[in-house]
């Protein structure tokens, strides 16, 4: 779909100059910018791949002189990424899913469809489902009985939702991911050499032969409103209570919710997290990729944790976390510095063992 620059400049809250019914049909990078899109180059170390493309508008930093650069409009964008979220939200065409039903899915009588909903080829819906008002399902997609989804909800190809899953409005699930599989939990007639070694920190009485009996999980998954879920993440149903996501949560791709786990609002995980069983996050708390919380361990508000970081302990309130264990930011510094200097202090040390020697 084409914009007029004057009507993206209104959306996104942004001042305009130059020709505003100048048409738009895409975004690009400078350099690769065609007359019909909008080049971002909203900082200006992109100015210079300005000239390599075709643009005729750009989203650009505040003051900048767009008159030199060439351009017939521009849209000036105080925070650049901000802007960004605005602009692609009215140019993704969003995926392709023609309204009503799809003659070859397959549909639970005892179904509840909602008025506008939009159900693709090969989609399962079981028993007592509920499926909110304009909610969106792409092909080859599952709902198992008694699943209940918000409103205007999309559901994106070959994701699964298991039985009893509550899922808000506004959630987008892309694809692949699976919502309410079993809890990984599982448990040994006597005590188990992963329990004793929890109680002693490494001192095992006996080692002998256990076999594993399955916990089932009568819990399923609560999610919230506005969450998204990324490609392949695993969200495990809880063994008596369900497992949590609060509203606004946004999950990367990969990303591994155990059993039981409670995540509170707006928090942001990124790929390969890992979160064990029990592990309860507050709210606003910030995971890069590949960490790992341990299982029945508290995180509390407003925690970020840098890339690969292990933690292993309750982390307070606003605390900034790195490494493996989790340290403080500015611990984890200090720690790395001492490391580096390490190879000079060992072979200072080893001088001053050889003078003591011959002395």
């Amino acid at each position: 779909m084409a914009h007029c620059i004057a009507d993206i400049a209104a959306a996104l809250g942004a001042e305009f100059a130059g020709d505003g019914a100048l048409m738009v049909q895409g975004a690009a990078e400078p350099q690769h910018a065609g007359p019909e899109d909008l080049a971002l180059a909203v900082n200006p170390k992109y100015v210079d791949g300005l000239a390599l493309g075709q643009a005729r508008a750009a989203l650009l930093w505040p003051g900048a002189d767009w008159q030199a650069l060439g351009l017939q409009a521009a849209i000036f964008a105080p925070r650049g990424r901000l802007a960004m979220a605005g602009l692609t939200r009215m140019l993704d065409p969003g995926p392709a899913i023609a309204p009503g039903i799809h003659p070859m899915s397959v549909i639970d009588p005892t179904a509840q469809i909602g008025a506008g909903a939009a159900i693709g080829p090969f989609v399962t819906i079981g028993a007592g489902v509920i499926l909110g008002a304009n909610a969106r399902i792409a092909s080859h997609v599952s709902l198992a009985e008694g699943a209940q989804i918000g409103p205007e909800a999309l559901i994106l190809q070959g994701a699964r939702v298991g039985a009893r899953v509550q899922i808000g409005a506004r959630v987008v699930i892309q694809p692949g991911a699976v919502i309410g599989a079993d809890g990984f939990s599982f448990v040994t007639p006597e005590k188990s050499g992963v329990e004793e070694i929890r109680e002693t920190l490494g001192q095992r009485d006996e080692i002998r032969a256990q076999s594993w009996t399955r916990i089932h999980s009568l819990g399923a998954v609560s999610i919230g409103d506005d969450v998204e879920i990324g490609a392949n993440v695993c969200i495990d149903r809880g063994t008596i209570r369900d497992t949590r996501i609060g509203n606004g949560t946004k999950l990367d791709n990969l990303v591994h919710i155990g059993h039981n786990v409670q995540v509170g609002d707006d928090c942001l995980l990124c790929g390969q997290v890992g979160v064990a069983g029990s592990a309860r996050i507050g709210n606003r708390v910030v995971l890069a990729g590949q960490c790992g919380v341990n299982d029945n361990i508290f995180i509390g508000d407003d925690v970020i944790c840098g890339g690969a970081t292990k933690v292993f302990t309750n982390a307070p309130a606003g605390r900034v976390l790195l490494g493996y264990p989790a340290v403080r930011l500015e611990t984890h510094v200090e720690m790395q510095k001492a490391l580096r200097r390490l190879p000079r202090l060992a072979a200072k040390v080893a001088a001053i063992e050889k003078v003591i020697q011959k002395s």
